[in-house]
């Protein structure tokens, strides 16, 4: 789905010009479309049509309560994996027991919040976890749900960075451990182990490495019930990927096929936990040319968005499309040219030698698909300010998270008398 596209010349959100809300707020700034959110959602949630499947998005790919609160809407509930992600999602209107607990170093302060707030599932990646828990829960007379993120030891061919299912990886527990837990775990009165988890990275463009993952639960499943364990509930995580550049990506009802596949057969609860596939492709960051400068040879174009707005270039090298705000003509000669920001440091760059339409001073860019993991990931390094946040809805817009000012910065820090 794109509804960021030209209309008229010029780059349009849905029904809104790009231009209008730059006039209005400024650049940079990130804008996103309810539109996309809502068919990304309906795309993947229709896909399981049939099956008991709860659809949990993941939180960290974009935490703006506006985000949340319109998937909650849409039937979502919410994986998260800090206790400000799950004040988040409840303070957006999720259901605090359609919330999922992952992330593989909850704090002992963190369960006991998450258990007081009522959370409805802890995915637990460690045996010491499984054992704090246990003993929080205990000392709050509470029984709580929990399963167990198991290990596949799968290569997930993605980023090296956003791999989380391969031995030596530091998420979940080792494939051949899940048995013994769930013995140690019967004993205990305070924790019920309702089933397995796992997730093995993030942008995933193909079905092996899903397949593989799934066989390996598939065996895992039938051991632990002919052991005479319970498994009601499997979380299959997210990492379903999106078009960055060229990829050929397989859709939400291909990899439900495979679902039903392998795990029809079991009659579980599925849980899923999407994040970048629901939100990634409906934010653009829209920034303004400062300077065009020259030197050993290259060309750079100085925008005033950074590293702190988008990191994902500099931390993944990742690829994001960009596009001019001003549509250019068809018989526009591109030319190669370096996209950095101002910040001081080398690698604040978001793209090398890309080929542009030649695009002046004062003129607007738009980097494509950054609604997951671009403001979320945001910082003020070099004192600057975090860049607001839009949604757009039809021919309307809101500002969902405004541009602080330098005061509101600088009043975080105390000085002491001394």
């Amino acid at each position: 789905m794109n509804s960021f596209a030209y209309r008229n010349g010029t780059l349009h959100a849905e029904n809104v010009s790009v231009l209008d809300i730059a006039d209005s707020v400024g650049t940079p700034f990130y804008c996103y479309s309810t539109e996309t959110f809502s068919q990304n959602y309906v795309e993947f949630r229709d896909a399981f049509s049939g099956l008991n499947a709860q659809i949990c998005y993941a939180v960290k790919a974009n935490s703006n309560q506006a985000v949340i609160s319109l998937f909650s809407n849409l039937g979502a509930g919410a994986d998260v994996v800090s206790e400000g992600e799950l004040r988040r999602a409840i303070a957006a209107g999720v259901p605090a027991d359609k919330i999922v607990f992952s992330g593989v170093g909850k704090t002992q302060s963190e369960i006991a919040s998450a258990l007081s707030l009522g959370c409805g599932q802890f995915n637990v990646e460690s045996e010491p976890e499984l054992e704090i828990l246990a003993s929080i829960a205990a000392h709050k007379g509470q029984i709580v749900t929990a399963v167990l993120r198991v290990n596949p030891d799968i290569d997930a061919d993605t980023h090296d960075k956003i791999a989380t299912g391969r031995a030596g990886d530091k998420f979940g527990i080792d494939y051949d451990r899940i048995l013994p837990v769930y013995r140690e775990a019967k004993n205990n009165p305070h924790v019920s182990v309702a089933g397995l988890a796992i997730h093995i990275g993030s942008q995933l463009t193909a079905l092996a490495p899903f397949k593989a993952a799934f066989d390996k639960i598939a065996n895992l499943i039938t051991d632990v019930r002919t052991a005479g364990f319970s498994v009601d509930r499997l979380d299959l995580g997210g990492g379903l990927g999106i078009v960055y550049r060229d990829e050929r990506l397989p859709t939400p009802a291909e990899y439900a096929q495979l679902v039903r596949k392998v795990f029809g057969q079991f009659e579980l609860e599925l849980i899923f936990e999407p994040g970048r596939r629901l939100a990634g492709d409906a934010g653009i960051l829209v920034s303004t040319v400062i300077y065009i400068k020259e030197g050993g040879g290259r060309r750079f174009l100085v925008v005033d968005a950074a590293m702190n707005d988008l990191m994902r270039p500099t931390l993944y090298d990742a690829w994001h499309n960009i596009d001019p705000i001003i549509e250019p003509t068809p018989d526009t000669p591109m030319v190669p040219i370096d996209i950095v920001g101002p910040i001081c440091e080398t690698g604040d760059i978001f793209a090398v030698q890309r080929e542009l339409p030649p695009i002046m001073p004062d003129e607007l860019i738009a980097l494509r698909s950054v609604g997951a993991y671009g403001a979320v990931m945001s910082s003020t390094y070099n004192s600057r300010l975090l860049v607001p946040e839009i949604m757009v809805c039809g021919d309307e817009y809101a500002v969902i998270r405004p541009r602080p000012d330098y005061k509101e910065l600088i009043d975080l820090d105390y000085v002491p008398e001394w």
